[in-house]
């Protein structure tokens, strides 16, 4: 943000850069639509990162399910022909007489259907394991949608009191140019009068240009934001988004020790490092019941060809069976698996603690920002009523020619400027309460 005043506020200049841009028309002739609440639903609906993301907790919630048909019996049907040629003869004497008869083992043409089933009995907890590994993977997915929405409803918030911060800004240079323009011609009744010089005239005239070039910065940066905003609700053809409301001021007591409790609780940084080591939990269990025994049993029926004495007929048969398998050498590979799981728990429960650090500092910031603008609301408040002061009395010392020209327009100044920082401190504390929300955890959007 640029000021063109004589005695431009660094604070403001701040303000720009933290903005990025803001957006939208000085005095719109548009009707009101979004509010707070409304703006944060339409940019969460629109948002396709979010879809994305819940998708991936769809896809999570299809590999739980995957994992669930380990428990469940495996049933396969089929069916095969096979023509084999040349096959197995041997010939034998028939009779006294010294015939010989030609004994064919297996058909030329061999059919085979059956249906085969196969259960697992006894894993030792193996399909137990992945199944709850699946399980914190899927939750994991859900944890990053809540990052997801969390963090782009803050954006939409703070785009949203941008909005409404430019709006105010401008209403005050508004303010600050009809002042002086009201200044203006008193002047050119005093020139007229003989009173005063066109040089108060030409004075006054140049802090109404500045003023109003201060003013076409500020509906710059609103027009910029308001195509933020339009990009969050996936409207890039539409230039003006209509939002309602004012800037505002509503005090709220702060309780650090609980916020830093509730931050511990609630965050889903804390939920996600937390998902990450149970993950890695499971990924040891897992790892440990992969090497041991399982046991399982089958069964097939179903009918084929090619038994004695004829070969050709099709025969209904079954076959049942019991395995027990048991792993005896891997090449050290279970061992080096537990090393490796081992090695994430630890990294895992350092990222954890790394995170919870985060948090309180976040929140401890969070308070702080709520109290230092506390403090400037306060003191903007009693500026501007030292600046109305200064400015009557500046008025009537011009108007009484015991003050000059420039005593009035400093004081208009200065009183534009108190107006500005009440309404940068307005909309540093409105969003300092949606940065401790969002540093305790606490849902942004109702």
């Amino acid at each position: 943000m640029l000021l063109c005043f004589k005695t431009a506020a660094p604070w403001l200049l701040g303000a720009g850069l933290l903005m990025a841009a803001p957006a939208w028309a000085q005095t719109p002739a548009i009707s009101d639509s979004l509010d707070l609440d409304g703006t944060l639903r339409s940019v969460l609906d629109a948002n396709p990162a979010v879809t994305s993301l819940e998708e991936q907790v769809n896809a999570a919630a299809g590999r739980l399910a995957q994992t669930r048909t380990g428990l469940l019996p495996q049933v396969t049907g089929t069916a095969t022909y096979t023509y084999l040629n040349p096959v197995a003869r041997a010939a034998f004497p028939a009779g006294p007489g010294g015939e010989i008869r030609e004994l064919q083992f297996v058909p030329h043409n061999n059919y085979d259907a059956h249906i085969t089933a196969q259960y697992l009995l006894l894993d030792f907890g193996r399909n137990a394991a992945t199944l709850s590994l699946s399980e914190a993977q899927r939750q994991t997915a859900q944890d990053n949608v809540t990052v997801a929405r969390r963090d782009l409803a803050f954006t939409a918030a703070q785009t949203y009191y941008n909005i409404l911060f430019m709006r105010e800004s401008i209403r005050v240079q508004d303010e600050q140019v009809a002042s002086l323009q009201v200044h203006r011609r008193e002047m050119e009744k005093r020139v007229q009068g003989g009173v005063s010089t066109r040089f108060d005239v030409t004075t006054t005239d140049v802090r109404i240009t500045q003023a109003q070039n201060t003013k076409l910065d500020l509906e710059n940066q609103l027009r910029n934001q308001q195509v933020q905003l339009a990009r969050l609700l996936h409207k890039p053809q539409q230039t003006e988004v209509p939002v309602r409301g004012r800037l505002g001021y509503q005090l709220q007591a702060v309780d650090l020790s609980a916020e830093l409790a509730k931050a511990l609780e609630n965050r889903p940084e804390v939920k996600l490092a937390r998902d990450a080591e149970r993950t890695a939990d499971l990924q040891l269990r897992l790892v440990e019941k992969s090497n041991l025994p399982s046991l399982g049993t089958g069964a097939q029926v179903g009918g084929k060809n090619g038994f004695q004495p004829d070969i050709n007929q099709f025969r209904a048969n079954f076959t049942g069976v019991v395995q027990l398998s048991v792993p005896i050498y891997d090449g050290h590979k279970n061992r080096n698996q537990r090393v490796e799981a081992l090695a994430n728990i630890r990294g895992q429960q350092a990222r954890t603690q790394d995170a919870q650090e985060q948090i309180r500092a976040d929140v401890r910031q969070a308070v702080n920002n709520l109290t230092y603008g506390q403090a400037r609301f306060d003191n903007a408040t009693q500026q501007i009523a030292q600046a109305t002061d200064a400015l009557t009395r500046a008025r009537a010392r011009y108007r009484y020619d015991v003050g000059t020209n420039l005593d009035v327009l400093d004081a208009e100044t200065s009183l534009a400027q108190a107006r500005l920082a009440r309404a940068q401190a307005m909309y540093n504390y409105t969003l300092g309460q949606f940065q401790l929300r969002r540093a305790t955890g606490e849902q942004i959007w109702q």
